[in-house]
């Protein structure tokens, strides 16, 4: 039912007498959560719409928007019932951990069977052991946790939870896919770490070191930087640094204006250093950078604009004719992947109860014309491919669509099959009977 037993051991509670418990919660028959006919089927969403992070929490929202608009289009979710309307409700956490549980009670409290939420892997890892607690106390208003962004390998790993599902790739597996170019590029020899100091930023700089000397023993990590979260308004500093260093180039797993502001200060600098990072083909990244980019900022994503085909570009340009403004323009097709694989999940297991929902995910495929992905029963992980993409102006070697009005969009440099992305998982979960 949860990660581990552990979680339930409480002062003056035997380890007999928690395992005790557990079986009988697992056990016990959970109270089905059936929505009335007609009404909506509602998703909470926990994410930071005000502060520094709100492009990125605006982006979600957009992205989850249009794809519960493509459910209701056709109908609805179809249940014994009939069909019900999906409807997304938004909770603001101001990306705070405190604020985010705070949000999680307003949502139980209005028995919303399912939460998503994906930046900060610091609010994530708060939600998952908060929801394990909710399903274990109230398990008639089980709640089920959607992951799209929150990439700190723990959550599906040594943090996992039968209560949530994970649809983007981790740091590990994106780290593995831009390692993997950086290991084919002879002119890297000096390459700096810098990232936000959370538990993802450490994850990222762990990872590369790990990766690099694994497959690239002769470079040499010039320098590593961790800055606060969402509170550096000017970068200069650490552009100076990197400069100093003599990198050739820079592994980042920034996000949101931590990633524009870095790049427009190392563009600033007059740096023609290279950029590997996470999320350096939107929120602002490629216009900060201007030509200085071209050719040397990459990133890795489960999809971009340029990755070709008549219904890869259909998708993008229904997603542009329905945000038409080119600061809307950050298109995610993880999330159009789990609405539709929440939608399958609640039609399979005909209701909204949250462990009926979780074992129809387990193991449930998604595939369109050019996606094809599936959710790892033993750890909740989505597997899908990766793409690693390299920023160009638009209309050059084949770039079609540019990036946020920019002028500059991105080409696929290497494409990885769901097959070469996926990594073990050290996850021991404990699953409902």
């Amino acid at each position: 039912m949860l990660t581990t037993i552990k979680k339930y051991l409480g002062p003056g509670i035997t380890c007999l007498l928690a395992i005790s418990l557990l079986n009988i919660a697992i056990a016990a028959p959970a109270v089905s959560n059936p929505v009335k006919p007609g009404s909506a089927i509602r998703i909470g969403m926990i994410d930071g719409l005000s502060g520094a992070f709100s492009n990125a929490g605006e982006a979600v929202q957009r992205n989850l928007q249009i794809a519960i608009e493509r459910v209701n289009a056709r109908g609805g979710v179809r249940l014994p019932d009939g069909l019900h309307p999906m409807q997304l409700s938004s909770f603001d956490n101001k990306q705070g951990v405190e604020e985010s549980l705070t949000a999680l009670k307003h949502l139980s409290d209005q028995q919303i069977p399912f939460v998503v939420q994906g930046n900060s892997s610091a609010v994530a890892l708060a939600l998952v052991d908060a929801i394990n607690k909710h399903n274990q106390r109230v398990p008639e208003h089980r709640v089920l946790f959607l992951n799209y962004s929150a990439v700190d390998t723990t959550l599906t790993n040594e943090k996992c939870s039968y209560w949530h599902f994970r649809f983007d790739a981790h740091a590990d597996m994106r780290m593995h896919a831009l390692t993997e170019v950086i290991k084919t590029d002879s002119r890297a020899s000096k390459i700096y770490l810098i990232g936000q100091d959370y538990s993802f930023g450490r994850q990222v700089n762990k990872s590369a070191r790990a990766m690099l000397a694994e497959k690239r023993p002769d470079i040499s990590i010039v320098g590593e930087d961790l800055h606060p979260i969402g509170k550096i308004k000017d970068f200069s500093p650490y552009a100076a640094k990197i400069k100093a260093s003599g990198a050739d180039a820079v592994i980042t797993g920034n996000w949101g204006n931590d990633l524009s502001l870095l790049v427009k200060a190392t563009r600033d600098a007059g740096m023609t250093t290279k950029f590997y990072t996470f999320y350096g083909n939107g929120l602002g990244a490629p216009a900060a950078l201007g030509d200085a980019g071209l050719g040397r900022v990459r990133a890795v994503a489960e999809w971009h604009p340029n990755a070709g085909g008549v219904d890869s570009d259909a998708f993008y340009q229904q997603f542009r004719q329905r945000y038409p403004d080119p600061r809307d323009d950050y298109v995610h097709l993880r999330m159009q992947a789990m609405v539709e694989m929440l939608v399958t999940a609640i039609e399979k297991a005909k209701t909204t109860e949250a462990a009926a929902v979780a074992r129809a995910l387990e193991g449930a495929r998604y595939k369109n014309a050019f996606h094809d992905a599936v959710m790892r029963a033993e750890d909740h992980q989505l597997i899908q491919p990766l793409y690693v993409s390299v920023m160009q102006k638009k209309g050059d070697n084949g770039v079609r669509f540019d990036n946020e009005g920019s002028g500059y969009g991105f080409k696929t440099e290497r494409y990885f099959d769901a097959r070469l992305t996926a990594l073990p998982s050290s996850c021991k979960m404990l699953k409902l009977k």
